[in-house]
């Protein structure tokens, strides 16, 4: 069967523009999670004060390798799930209809990639802790391998159990503990289940069905930390890995950022969110706040969650001419997600002219407001460089940022 497009932020059909290498990312996020005992999806619960799909799907998009982000749902949630998805900045998300089983969600969901896909990951959207090295090593290997399951082995000894009787006791050094995600080729991972559904076949996992055509699959160790949030115990152990938990509490991290914008006539130059009268402006694909980018960076650099060309890449059309201050308040909501909050920030400005030192308190205070803390936490300098390179031949302008964050409830 050839593969159709899928439904995108709005349900109209979505035209897939990704390049052939880059990886698809399909979620199933259909199923009702009985065993939560929520009476409701358990991936629409709140995790840390975020519900556990939006940690899951962020945990992809941030990644410049990763082109197609599927999240397969019940036609009763569509809308639920599309709300939330546009709530927490991730329109560019599409949506697929699911089956009965999360088999069947996760075929729906394959064939309604981009036929020109090499290569596609399936994760559980109850997985909300993947580690990013987990995503990139992932997406390498299968390069490689045509099918990568992820897994750790098992440490605890496996009983095989018969009523109420131990039957065998197998040797559990050949054990693992199956999670996701799971990288395949595409056109392999596709037939393998078609194969599945024309002869009634359900396996356990998408390894399984790769397994049963007879293709090799291999193994990479992956992270006990990533456990799949199934019943309510699991809720407090996920907030306690997230960092949320008490018994991290007061931990800090400091992040560096740095960024460099040409100055162009017919341009407004805004630095940190003030409007400045000068003849030129910075050029970019925003507004081009050298200072506020070189401060989302070091506030992205610090928590571990990339850069922001990562975040709100400049490719993008939906942040054409876009206010970097909305940008920081979306940086630090993804930074408060994470479990930080800011302590401090140190922001120097390299530029020859114009004269900035009567615009610093404004820039203090419109930045302090954005990252919620005392305007006495947040510095702004202004520097020259006597002269010397493109700042002083007044070609362009350069910004610094230093931040401090602090381990706190999201």
């Amino acid at each position: 069967m050839s593969p159709v497009p899928v439904l995108g932020p709005d349900y109209s059909m979505y035209e897939e523009t990704m390049a052939l290498n880059k990886l698809a990312v399909i979620i199933p996020a259909a199923g009702q999670g009985q065993r939560m005992g929520a009476g409701k999806n358990k991936a629409l619960l709140a995790l840390g004060g975020v519900p556990v799909l939006i940690r899951t799907v962020r945990a992809f998009t941030g990644l410049a390798f990763v082109g197609t982000v599927l999240v397969v749902v019940r036609p009763a949630e569509r809308g639920e799930v599309r709300s939330l998805l546009d709530q927490y900045g991730c329109q560019d998300v599409a949506l697929a209809l699911g089956g009965e089983t999360r088999q069947e969600s996760v075929y729906e969901g394959l064939r309604r990639l981009n036929a020109d896909y090499a290569w596609v990951a399936i994760h559980d959207a109850a997985r909300p802790l993947v580690a990013t090295e987990t995503i990139q090593q992932g997406y390498e290997r299968v390069q490689h391998c045509g099918a990568v399951g992820v897994g750790v082995p098992v440490k605890d000894t496996v009983k095989v159990v018969e009523g109420t009787t131990i039957v065998d006791t197998p040797e559990r050094s050949n054990l693992w503990l199956i999670q996701t995600p799971q990288f395949f080729s595409y056109p392999l991972i596709l037939q393998a289940h078609e194969t599945a559904r024309s002869s009634g076949w359900q396996g356990t996992d998408d390894c399984s069905l790769v397994e049963r055509s007879g293709s090799p699959v291999s193994i990479m160790e992956g992270d006990y930390s990533n456990i799949k949030v199934t019943t309510p115990e699991d809720i407090p152990v996920a907030e306690a890995l997230l960092g949320a938990g008490k018994e991290r509490s007061g931990a800090t991290v400091v992040g560096f950022g740095y960024d460099v914008h040409r100055l162009a006539a017919g341009r407004t130059l805004i630095l940190c969110g003030v409007e400045i009268p000068y003849e030129r402006g910075l050029a970019g694909h925003s507004d081009a706040d050298v200072a506020l980018h070189a401060l989302m960076d070091a506030l992205l650099g610090a928590a571990g969650l990339g850069d922001i060309g990562h975040h709100f890449p400049d490719t993008d059309p939906q942040y054409a001419g876009i206010c970097s201050m909305d940008l920081l308040r979306q940086t630090v909501q993804r930074i408060k997600e994470r479990g930080w909050q800011v302590e401090n920030a140190d922001i120097t400005v390299a530029a020859q002219e114009p004269k900035l030192a009567p615009h610093i308190p404004a820039m203090q205070e419109k930045t302090a407001a954005a990252l919620g803390r005392p305007v006495e936490r947040i510095n702004v300098k202004a520097t020259t460089t006597e002269g010397l390179g493109f700042v002083g031949e007044g070609r362009g302008m350069a910004a610094y940022a230093v931040v401090s964050l602090k381990n706190g409830q999201v």
